[in-house]
């Protein structure tokens, strides 16, 4: 196998990390928009709500909602086949559970993606990508109420009706198993709008609001295809493999029972049926969840087409003595001593790539899609306004060989490759933005302060050649 002559060469986004214009024509408040700015060791704040006095970064981000055209004739400089985003949710339900949508909102994207397909590029849509309505949080308590689904469903349908004829590519839930890590609040609001209470079971409250967003998802699968059985819809899952520490025998079950945990999302999607080692476990736990056996059936009606995943790094695990029965994702990582690291502290492991990939296709059989891959770091400017960022290539040209020796060499499906932010924007962990990983320079700082004016790195005629040469030229 080579790459398809229709590679999908591209880049990702979110909406809530570059349209800025949180409050303008009808948009409603969104998590991310209640979450201050933070720093590398330093979290975002949650606030209850738009403080005065705080820093939101999402609230402005980089104006993209004015200058979509300037950003997308970038993209088509480059030489993109297509550019994956989101739907703000909050532009077309403002508080989640209107009756009818916000019709400002819809003709926003009408816009940008009438702008994209005027360049030959097709949008690859997220649906929910850590932009829930804020509204629904406070009233219902976000996905730990059975009633988000319907609500979910109701913005995918209108999402797909709306744009039928103008989007191909989907995806439901962005990295829905990042809340895997449940002890963190940032992974469990922006994923399903959890606000935990003191004493509260975080664990369990998890599951429950997984399975919630599991059922939307097949709900809004089925749905999609009815409407147009040419979509393409897919899951979008967080991989990040997880080594045994050792050849100890303890770590290398300890790897596949934290593999198991982190992504069995993706056996639900793809099977349409629980796994049963998490029925196992959610028995060994006494775990009573809500699950009806019409979810079971709508599980099994809207399994997914293709397998979107980010991947930016790989984990190690070290076994414990209730490694085998729990994973928790805050204690028993450790740092692997045979790869590097980030500014960030995230390990840089291109090899990890192609294992990612194999595991992947091995498990499911699906076509893969790479939306989101790249390294954020500090971009300097130089006094004649070049930025030289080797740094990016390098790691980027690593993984791209990765990601071709796994098509080439080892036979795996793989239909598209979309490096994360191909423009500066707000970092969704952080909320930096001088966290970059563009091919364009966004001029503006943590506080806030900057131009806006976009520039071109060095990396940007890279990636160009890149996309010309079908990926031949690294």
């Amino acid at each position: 196998m080579s790459l398809r002559k229709d590679f999908l060469w591209g880049g990702a986004v979110a909406a809530h990390q570059l349209e800025g214009s949180y409050n303008v024509d009808g948009k409603g408040i969104s998590v991310a928009d209640v979450m201050t700015a933070g720093t590398h060791g330093v979290e975002r704040e949650i606030t209850d709500g738009i403080l005065p006095n705080k820093n939101y970064p999402n609230h402005e981000a980089i104006h993209f909602y004015d200058n979509y055209k300037e950003d997308v004739r970038l993209f088509h400089e480059l030489g993109f086949k297509c550019f994956r985003t989101s739907i703000a949710w909050t532009r077309i339900f403002p508080q989640g559970d209107e009756d009818e949508p916000n019709e400002l909102g819809l003709q926003f994207y009408d816009r940008l993606f009438d702008e994209c397909i005027k360049y030959g590029i097709k949008p690859v849509i997220t649906l929910s990508h850590f932009e829930m309505p804020f509204y629904l949080v406070k009233k219902y308590g976000g996905f730990r109420n059975r009633k988000c689904i319907d609500f979910f469903v109701k913005f995918a349908t209108v999402c797909f009706e709306r744009y039928k004829n103008k989007v191909e590519y989907w995806m439901t839930f962005n990295e829905i198993n990042n809340q895997t890590n449940y002890q963190s609040d940032f992974a469990t609001f922006t994923n399903s709008g959890i606000v935990y209470q003191e004493g509260e079971d975080r664990e369990q409250i998890m599951y429950q609001a997984a399975h919630y967003e599991l059922v939307a998802s097949a709900e809004a699968v089925k749905i999609g295809k009815e409407i147009n059985p040419n979509f393409k819809i897919g899951c979008m899952l967080a991989l990040c493999p997880i080594y045994p520490f050792s050849c100890n025998p303890k770590d290398m079950m300890a790897s596949t029972v934290a593999m198991q945990r982190r992504n069995y999302f993706g056996d639900i999607q793809v099977r349409g049926k629980y796994p049963n080692f998490m029925l196992k476990y959610f028995e060994r736990k006494n775990f009573k969840l809500d699950i009806t056996k019409e979810d079971l059936d709508i599980l099994q009606q809207g399994t997914v087409d293709y397998i979107g995943f980010s991947y930016y790094m790989s984990f190690s695990i070290k076994a414990s003595d209730k490694t085998n029965l729990e994973y928790n994702e805050a204690n028993d990582l450790v740092k692997n001593p045979y790869v590097p690291a980030s500014d960030w502290g995230w390990q840089i492991d291109p090899l990890g790539l192609r294992y990612t990939m194999n595991w992947l296709f091995d498990r499911y059989q699906l076509p893969l899609f790479i939306v989101e891959n790249g390294l954020g770091a500090f971009d300097k400017v130089e006094a004649d306004g070049k930025i030289h960022d080797t740094y990016r290539v390098d790691y980027l040209r690593s993984h791209i060989e990765a990601m071709i020796a796994c098509i080439e060499e080892d036979g795996v499906d793989c239909i598209g490759y979309t490096p994360w932010g191909p423009i500066d924007l707000v970092s969704a962990g952080t909320g930096e933005m001088e966290k970059r990983y563009g091919f364009i320079h966004v001029d503006k700082n943590n506080k806030g302060e900057g131009t806006l004016k976009r520039s071109k790195k060095d990396s940007f005629d890279w990636y160009k050649e890149v996309i010309s040469s079908n990926g031949k030229k690294l």
